[in-house]
């Protein structure tokens, strides 16, 4: 039997999450199965676990619908040990990372082998021999969404761009990447976190009251782009040092005064890939605050909502 991450109902975390034990599935045509080591955990998955009104977002609208709950999470990293009929990207003992949304978390997940829908399908690209199992599961959510932002903004040389939970699993990313594209980066992170932003090239500033007046003091020469992972008040903070809305990506609050932004779904293969291999080359550092073992998920996700976490926090199966 193996194990698998379920829900049956919307609620707190450790009130509704499960671990549960069933047959492993099998890959069908087109179709590989990978034996999961690693899960990265995001808070999407816990929102979607705390209220129906944003799991409808992700086509959820009843977890229990069939009696076996739906399943969790997104993020993966394991070695592929069936293939289906078809396949030929792939062979069994080829170490891979990806995402499938709603199925990831647990010993075993189907994948596409040509994934073309990120959501539907799910995403798969090979783990190279440098990144550890840890670190890749810790990409597939972050580190698309990180690219995809900043692509959208069009951030390099001679910019200044305003990082919003800049220690956070997005943010940690897209801060780096900025900084090897050739921009100024000042990111808002707790106080336990700015001298590690430091280390990495990115000028740091607190949250809360005055945020507007501290930015303008690490960047007198202004702000010309921005990335929020945090909410309103960072998009206020943007506006009113006159970032303009098509240089200003927002995925925590789309819509806030007309703010938009893309992420994960709209990040494409090569955009993924990119990442990986800088992960990998060790030029943009993914920091793991803590590694929980598979039947602590509940608590990893409690650590995980507390905020302020520096980079990811993973669930392991091995």
């Amino acid at each position: 039997m193996a194990r698998f991450a379920r829900f049956h109902r919307f609620g707190p975390t450790a009130e509704v999450l499960s671990i549960v034990h069933e047959e492993p599935p099998h890959p069908g045509p087109g179709e590989v199965r990978v034996h999961v080591f690693a899960n990265g955990l995001n808070p999407v998955d816990y929102k979607i676990l705390h209220a129906r009104e944003h799991a409808e977002r992700y086509g959820i609208t009843e977890p229990a619908a069939d009696g076996r709950g739906t399943g969790v999470g997104f993020d993966f990293a394991g070695d592929i040990d069936e293939v289906g009929e078809g396949v030929t990207r792939f062979r069994p003992g080829d170490a891979v990372l990806g995402g499938r949304r709603h199925h990831a978390i647990g010993d075993f997940v189907i994948v596409r082998a040509e994934g073309t829908d990120a959501e539907r399908d799910g995403v798969l690209i090979e783990k190279p021999h440098a990144l550890d199992y840890d670190t890749a599961a810790a990409l597939p959510v972050t580190g698309r969404t990180a690219i995809a932002a900043l692509d959208r903004v069009g951030a390099g040389p001679g910019d200044t761009v305003f990082v919003s939970a800049a220690a956070g699993g997005v943010g940690i990313i897209a801060g780096q990447l900025a900084v090897l594209r050739g921009a100024t980066v000042v990111g808002t992170a707790s106080e336990r976190n700015h001298e590690f932003l430091r280390s990495l090239g990115i000028t740091p500033v607190a949250y809360g009251d005055g945020l507007v007046e501290r930015l303008r003091d690490a960047a007198p020469q202004g702000l010309t782009a921005a990335l929020d992972n945090h909410g309103p008040e960072s998009v206020d903070a943007a506006l009113a040092l006159g970032v303009p809305l098509d240089r200003l990506n927002t995925i925590a609050a789309r819509g806030h005064r007309g703010a938009q932004g893309v992420g994960n779904p709209q990040a494409t293969m090569e955009q993924f890939a990119e990442i990986v291999r800088l992960v990998a080359d060790g030029a943009i550092a993914v920091p793991i605050e803590a590694v929980y073992p598979l039947e602590r998920l509940a608590e990893a996700y409690e650590h995980l909502e507390t905020g302020h976490v520096r980079g990811k926090i993973v669930a392991v199966t091995r």
